[in-house]
């Protein structure tokens, strides 16, 4: 595995074009808009497969709480994620009203089975850089605004084009997209009341213009959703004195934790409560083409599933600028336990929780 230990620089902004309208969600009103931060941590994108995989036997209770989630239109015949292996794609947006930018920082492709109840989410580096017949190379992050500036003139729908653009990439066949803000985030974290984790260095760094505020102290700790944001997305220090710097890799090895933590917090006494007000913090922040009864679909079928069986598989690569070029070989890997688990050869632990 070849992995840059460097930290990665600071993103940069890609401008949709002036008038570009973003799609609506499926109960037909545009997706909120909030000030978002300068960058966007991994973990938002796991948040929806939380909804959907956890749970605690209430299942008629859990119904009620999504019942205004997806769309309102029926599942497609043989298509029920109760007997059909599903795949998703996972974006998440730093969609802010200053900057009008829908930059993809977060690419992640899950694939669920209902049989073997065992999921893989794959994640990919933003800078990743694609290169695929029909597509002009570049960054990941920059194809979805692009797509989104597109929709008016070319009549095609920004979140079916990512769709179809990663399946071509991973070889996979993915049946939904979701797309999610920075808000679900701090939200979600909330509603679990805050997440217990180990804070491995301190984390300075402050930024004026955007409200940034980030202090954090190594050690155990435990977070509000807030904390937990500056905890996942740091990167680098402009304090004095200085603290570490950060890069992506090390990032995702932060959210694993946060998720983790959460996991633990919806699966303790009095966790179900909890679910709906992710679901609801979620919800409020998305977009999706996940039909309402599917939705129920997931929860029903994965409200059992173990954190041991959410398999996740990170892609690294070098960072050359302005390009992460990925790991063909983590690549590799990754998309044959996409295959994996949708075929059914990832079975669950013998440990499950």
């Amino acid at each position: 595995m070849n992995s840059n230990s460097n930290g990665l620089p600071p993103r940069r902004q890609a401008p949709t074009q002036s008038g570009a309208s973003g799609s609506k969600n499926g109960k037909g009103k545009q997706p909120k808009k909030k000030k978002r931060m300068r960058t966007f941590g991994r973990l938002i994108l796991s948040l929806l497969v939380i909804a959907i995989v956890v749970g605690g036997g209430y299942l008629y209770w859990v119904y009620n709480q999504v019942a205004d989630t997806g769309i309102d239109k029926p599942v497609p015949a043989g298509m029920s994620a109760k007997t059909k292996p599903i795949t998703m794609l996972l974006l998440g947006t730093d969609n802010r009203p200053e900057t009008g930018t829908y930059l993809s920082d977060v690419v992640m492709v899950a694939s669920l089975n209902p049989e073997t109840k065992t999921a893989t989410i794959v994640s990919l580096p933003r800078d990743t850089r694609i290169q695929l017949d029909g597509y002009k190379a570049n960054k990941l992050n920059s194809y979805y605004p692009k797509f989104k500036a597109q929709e008016k003139t070319s009549g095609k729908n920004a979140e079916d084009q990512m769709k179809e653009m990663m399946g071509k990439y991973l070889n996979v066949d993915i049946n939904y997209t979701t797309v999610l803000n920075f808000q679900a985030f701090r939200d979600a974290v909330n509603a679990v009341g805050g997440v217990d984790v180990t804070v491995d260095k301190n984390m300075c760094y402050k930024d004026t213009a955007d409200g940034t505020d980030i202090n954090l102290v190594a050690g155990a700790q435990h977070l509000d959703g807030k904390e937990a944001l500056d905890f996942v997305r740091y990167r680098k220090s402009n304090c004095k004195p200085k603290t570490d710097e950060s890069n992506d890799f090390d990032r995702n090895k932060r959210q694993n934790q946060v998720l983790n933590s959460m996991l633990d917090q919806l699966k303790s006494l009095g966790g179900v409560t909890k679910i709906g007000k992710v679901i609801g913090a979620v919800d409020d922040n998305m977009t999706t083409d996940v039909e309402s009864e599917q939705m129920k679909n997931f929860i029903s079928t994965y409200w059992n599933i173990s954190k041991s069986d959410v398999h996740y598989t990170p892609v690294t690569g070098e960072w050359r600028s302005p390009y992460v070029y990925i790991n063909e070989t983590e690549l590799a890997n990754a998309k044959q336990a996409l295959q994996d688990t949708l075929s059914g050869k990832v079975t669950a632990s013998p440990t499950a929780e």
